[in-house]
């Protein structure tokens, strides 16, 4: 290295550590709230937070019908009636089932299905299905049948339930 190249790499590396010292002398450390804080004010925004009690156990439940937010006799009842599809995921929080392609007993065209349900209510507007061949979406009247066939059999269950 020449004189002013030594010279200039000197100059160059203290002005970095005069930067760098400036730089650290003035940060104050950063407060923050525990996670648990953070996550009850996200969950229960002003409600406060409820504790249990032993008194709990007296309390009413809530709808024995319900699997997270979704109607528990018509998500076994989706099931149970394209049961001839292969499941390929299933979520009973958000309600959704997907399915691949299976054929009905004695069919010959093979479907699949993606399935959302999306109230607790045991209702029609609960049910939201997509019926697929391999050539695309199927005709209305094969969907409403399926769905028919869906809700009859969930207010099946809910009737055997209620006999118990």
């Amino acid at each position: 290295m020449t004189g002013p190249t030594r010279i200039l790499g000197f100059g160059l590396m203290a002005s970095v550590i005069a930067l760098s010292a400036c730089s650290r002398g003035n940060q104050a450390p950063v407060e923050t709230r525990p996670a648990d804080e953070i996550i009850d004010d996200i969950i229960y925004e002003d409600r406060p937070r409820p504790r249990s009690t032993i008194w709990d156990l007296f309390r009413e439940r809530p709808d024995a019908g319900q699997i997270g937010s979704v109607n528990k006799y018509i998500w076994n009842a989706t099931l149970e009636t394209l049961d001839f599809l292969p499941v390929e995921s299933v979520d009973p929080f958000t309600g959704v089932i997907v399915t691949g392609y299976g054929r009905p007993p004695g069919g010959g065209q093979a479907y699949r299905a993606t399935i959302l349900v999306n109230d607790p209510a045991l209702d029609a507007r609960s049910l939201n299905l997509a019926l697929m061949t391999r050539s695309g979406p199927v005709n209305a009247a094969t969907l409403r049948a399926v769905e028919d066939a869906i809700l009859t059999r969930a207010r099946q269950l809910r009737r055997q339930d209620s006999n118990l």
